[in-house]
């Protein structure tokens, strides 16, 4: 295991870079699997069915490798373009995108990483269809900032030992992102294989949204690690505080616009109007219009933030690999500060739209048959994740007092280590 200076830039041929490509050429080619997916969303969500098949179709598609460049056989994607991307899919099934957040930051991470052999290695990897859940939070008595998973040698690998809960999309991967510490107190982040007798997976996540993202419990008992596949913590990328969170807020622009689509069909469709009403249908309600209006309107403004938000990381991925310090700093106190932005007013914007969608319909609109609800319950989930409260005083220190955000955090019982922060 070799420590880098993450604040040291790295040289790098600017065409190796992902800095983008023709979006709409790219999403052409997920559209069609898009649109399936979106067939099977609502029954999938009665069911509580977890998206093996639609997460294959989009594997067997190169879904997972759009950030790598196009040199290593990926699609050179930027960061607003992925954005864009888990919106479309989002507004499929807004679980997807949720479920493969650990595998875009770990691919983040590797374009982020030193250029070798190593990085070769998971390009190739992630080309040939190749999965990473995440694995990070631990539940009970564990102090904050401390981490009870171990990694210790093993002749010439290492093993793991833990149990981690929150572990999304774990349950559909090839590999997990594993965060633990080593015999000599690092913390490390492991890629552990899924496909060894030492690795536990469970789908027994229990909130009342995004219930499909495979987000249970992985327990790891003596698994195998490669060597080069322990990673000390402190080269991780800077942005991956608002890398998480952007992934979030396209989960969140995404059911505004699935909110949007299935209210504009619901007015559409209906046949009976109410004797206070306007006009003959519901479709030539005045009033009802102006509803469905505003939604669309709120779901336009998340996904602009959304989009507009992801532009920071995007500079300081680049800036990784450029020779100003300053500006790679500033680009990423920037990610850290507009993922926050946005994250507080999409919240919102996305859970009026999809609350006020009701307002557009009767008393049917409320049937379990049409599955409406989700769309809250999904977004609400999704906005739970950090408090917004906390998101805000961060903003109003930096606005105020010019105090940089954190750029880790960590969840805990008590007063701990806070290596992690």
């Amino acid at each position: 295991m070799t420590a880098s200076n993450h604040l040291k830039s790295i040289p790098s041929s600017d065409a190796s870079l992902s800095k983008g490509t023709d979006y709409e050429r790219l999403a052409e080619r997920f559209r069609p699997i898009f649109s399936r997916i979106a067939d099977g969303a609502l029954e999938r969500e009665r069911l509580r069915s977890l998206p093996y098949e639609p997460i294959e179709w989009l594997r067997k598609a190169g879904f997972g490798a759009v950030r790598i460049p196009v040199e290593q056989g990926g699609a050179g994607a930027s960061l607003p373009q992925l954005v864009q991307l888990l919106i479309e899919l989002a507004t499929a099934d807004s679980n997807i995108p949720q479920a493969l957040r650990g595998h875009f930051a770990f691919v983040e991470d590797r374009l982020n990483a030193e250029p070798g052999p190593a990085r070769d290695e998971w390009f190739r990897r992630f080309v040939a269809g190749e999965l990473v859940g995440n694995a990070w939070t631990e539940v009970g008595g564990v102090a904050i900032g401390d981490v009870i998973t171990r990694v210790h040698r093993d002749g010439d690998g290492w093993v793991i030992n833990g149990e981690k809960y929150y572990s999304t999309g774990s349950i559909f991967a090839d590999w997990i992102d594993v965060f633990a510490r080593d015999e000599d107190g690092r913390d490390v982040i492991a890629a552990v294989r899924t496909n060894q007798p030492g690795v536990q997976r469970s789908d027994d996540w229990d909130g009342f949204g995004q219930r499909t993202t495979g987000s249970g419990t992985t327990r790891f008992e003596a698994a195998r690690v490669d060597t080069d596949d322990v990673i000390d913590f402190t080269s991780r990328f800077k942005y991956q505080t608002a890398f998480y969170q952007l992934v979030l807020l396209a989960v969140l622009a995404g059911s505004g616009h699935a909110a949007l689509r299935d209210i504009a069909r619901e007015v559409r469709a209906r046949k009976r109007i109410f004797s206070h009403g306007n006009a003959p249908s519901f479709a030539q309600d005045p009033q009802i219009q102006q509803v469905v209006g505003e939604v669309a309107a709120r779901v336009f403004a998340a996904e602009a933030a959304a989009v507009r938000a992801s532009e920071a990381s995007q500079r300081a991925y680049e800036a990784r690999f450029g020779s100003d310090e300053q500006a790679e700093h500033r680009a990423n106190v920037d990610a850290e500060l507009d993922s926050a932005r946005a994250q507080i007013v999409v919240s919102d914007l996305v859970l009026r739209a999809t609350t006020e969608l009701f307002n557009a319909l009767g008393a049917s609109g409320s049937s379990a048959a049409k599955g409406l609800d989700r769309h809250w319950r999904n977004a609400r989930t999704a906005a739970s994740h950090n408090p917004l409260v906390f998101k805000a005083r961060i903003v109003g220190d930096w606005e105020i007092n010019g105090t940089e955000p954190p750029y880790v955090w960590a969840i805990g019982s008590g007063a701990g280590t806070q290596s992690a922060a």
